[in-house]
């Protein structure tokens, strides 16, 4: 999603650095600074987060960090950094390099601030697969090197920025596409498509629109078995997240609102929904005001990462039983009790 800026303390600053050299220099973790605080609001919290949690910072001096994704053969985790057109690899004891740039605009010159990739996944084989602003498609890398087009057109029209993105078991991708990625956003008059759209492309490259009702339709992820599909909408006259029910072919039902984020925007101002994961259990981790919620599959409330940044999305890593969190300039993560799948093979 777009940028809320705000200022970084000093303080907050040299805490980033001091991590990432301890990291690039396989330091404890328990030398690691942490930001924020958690707030368990409901019982059913403890379950999922020990009580001696904590916010960790891992690295940090990003533009705008986004897209975590675990690699599970290589334990690692990769992210994009948008502005910079980067994509960054994290690994523990080796710290941070750079993986992949540029990541989400190829062309000539200068292509507006929010160029790069965003949301990024695996697909059923390992690939990666990135959602690209600036060349405003979904790609594959190859195992070989190189990318390939998945989609960057529905009927003939370009797609606005590619936002983020889920695999389903059957290799179909769906993915959302507000105009964030477009160097005047919704203004631009590159804008071919005259809504913003869910879209989901078969594994023989079909694309197909399975909702155009949605503002900003933003953050998207499965439910365990596959038979919900939540969408985070990061407009801030409606910041909520709706569950669709996915049919037999693939589609989507009208949907309905799963939790409505006005209330909390109005209190704690710095961000909106973004990207979201779901645990083995159903629950949703989804980015919002004020950092990471979690939210049960009823819809309750149940807790919340605090980070003090305007949070952009998360993702399981390690053992499935830490979350990492792109925030702002801050890449961190949290140890849970609870676990969330891993994507790939």
């Amino acid at each position: 999603m777009c940028r809320v800026h705000f200022t970084i303390i000093v303080v907050a600053v040299s805490l980033v650095v001091t991590a990432t050299v301890r990291v690039a220099e396989g330091g404890p973790a328990d030398l690691l600074p942490t930001v924020g605080s958690i707030e368990r609001l409901d019982p059913r919290f403890d379950g999922l987060v020990p009580q001696a949690a904590v916010i960790e910072v891992l690295a940090g001096d990003f533009a705008w960090a986004e897209g975590p994704v675990w690699l599970k053969k290589e334990g690692a985790l990769l992210f994009s950094d948008i502005p910079r057109n980067r994509v960054y690899r994290w690994q523990p004891g080796k710290g941070l390099a750079v993986f992949l740039e540029p990541a989400g605009f190829t062309g000539p010159g200068a292509y507006g601030n929010e160029r790069g990739s965003n949301g990024l996944t695996l697909d059923r084989d390992g690939s990666l697969i990135s959602c690209e602003h600036g060349d405003r498609r979904v790609s594959r890398l190859t195992p070989g090197g190189g990318k390939r087009t998945v989609a960057d057109a529905y009927r003939g029209k370009r797609f606005n920025s590619p936002n983020d993105c889920a695999v389903h078991s059957s290799g179909a991708i769906y993915f959302t596409d507000p105009p964030y990625g477009l160097p005047k956003g919704w203004d631009d008059d590159r804008r071919e498509l005259d809504f913003c759209g869910v879209y989901r492309v078969a594994p023989d490259g079909a694309v197909t629109l399975l909702c155009d009702t949605m503002t900003r339709p933003n953050g998207i992820c499965f439910s365990p078995d596959e038979k919900r599909l939540y969408v985070a909408q990061s407009d801030p006259q409606a910041p909520l997240w709706k569950v669709f029910e996915v049919q037999a072919d693939g589609t989507l039902d009208e949907g309905k609102t799963f939790f409505d984020g006005t209330r909390l925007c109005q209190e704690r101002k710095q961000g909106l929904p973004d990207g979201l994961k779901v645990d083995d259990q159903g629950n949703v981790f989804a980015t919002g005001p004020g950092g990471v919620l979690v939210i049960a599959p009823d819809g309750t409330h149940l807790g919340t990462f605090l980070t003090g940044q305007a949070t952009a999305n998360c993702g399981f890593g390690d053992d499935g039983k830490t979350l990492y969190i792109t925030a702002d300039a801050y890449l961190c993560r949290v140890r849970l009790t609870t676990s969330g799948p891993l994507p790939g093979p």
